[in-house]
């Protein structure tokens, strides 16, 4: 097995104190595993939830109370939206999101199935479809985390020459701690991005991106220098 391969394991790129999905994500060994049970994972968590911290208005929905939801945003279930988030203007919520604690989800922005860790913020006209965001992860405006390929195919990672069937025909991204998405950045179906990456905006990315690198294209990628 290639050391990328084990780095990629979910006990090796996240720290899962910092998301309500860590009972979900401990099951499997790697973060694009737990897609197809989102759902079912949020409501079985709804339904533990505390009732005097969480609104609960409808079925399948639960907010926590310190939560600033604008009225223009559409929230659809299942769905958790975690304490101190905020949820902007013509938001998109169309199910099956995990939005943990301290995040923001911006004007325009759609999410669907998926996990956003402690204070991720996805602030202005983005799409974050079938994919796993780490603690403090933010996309500029206009970022598209692409979910489907064009030929419709089920999608495949490739990892120092290693294929890896996922399985799944509709997967985004996977996305580390810390890591910077630039404005208008599209990041093709079933990108990696490890911890504390960098990504220039305009950037067309795909595969698989180390830890601490800075991604000005996909053919000039350098170290990130100690500061």
């Amino acid at each position: 097995m290639s050391d990328i391969l084990e780095q990629i394991k979910i006990k090796n790129m996240y720290s899962l104190e910092h998301t309500a999905a860590r009972p979900l994500l401990e099951k499997y060994e790697y973060p694009w595993e737990a897609l197809g049970d989102i759902s079912d994972y949020i409501l079985e968590l709804g339904a533990t939830l505390n009732l005097d911290e969480y609104e609960h208005p409808s079925q399948d929905v639960w907010i926590h109370k310190t939560a600033k939801v604008f009225p223009t945003a559409y929230i659809g279930g299942p769905c958790i939206i975690g304490a101190n988030t905020e949820v902007r203007q013509c938001a998109f919520v169309r199910g099956s999101a995990l939005v943990g604690e301290g995040c923001v989800v911006g004007n325009s922005t759609e999410l669907k199935n998926v996990i956003l860790f402690n204070h991720v913020q996805v602030p202005h006209y983005n799409y974050v479809g079938d994919s796993v965001l780490g603690e403090y992860a933010h996309t500029g405006a206009g970022v598209i985390l692409s979910n489907v390929k064009s030929d419709k195919k089920n999608i495949k990672i490739t990892i120092d020459g290693e294929v890896i069937e996922t399985g799944f025909r509709k997967f985004g991204a996977i996305i580390g701690d810390h890591v910077e998405v630039g404005c208008n950045s599209v990041l093709c179906p079933g990108t990696v991005i490890f911890p504390n990456t960098n990504i220039y905006p305009l950037t067309r990315v795909r595969g698989v991106i180390g830890e601490n690198k800075i991604v000005k294209d996909m053919n000039n990628i350098i170290e990130k220098e100690d500061r």
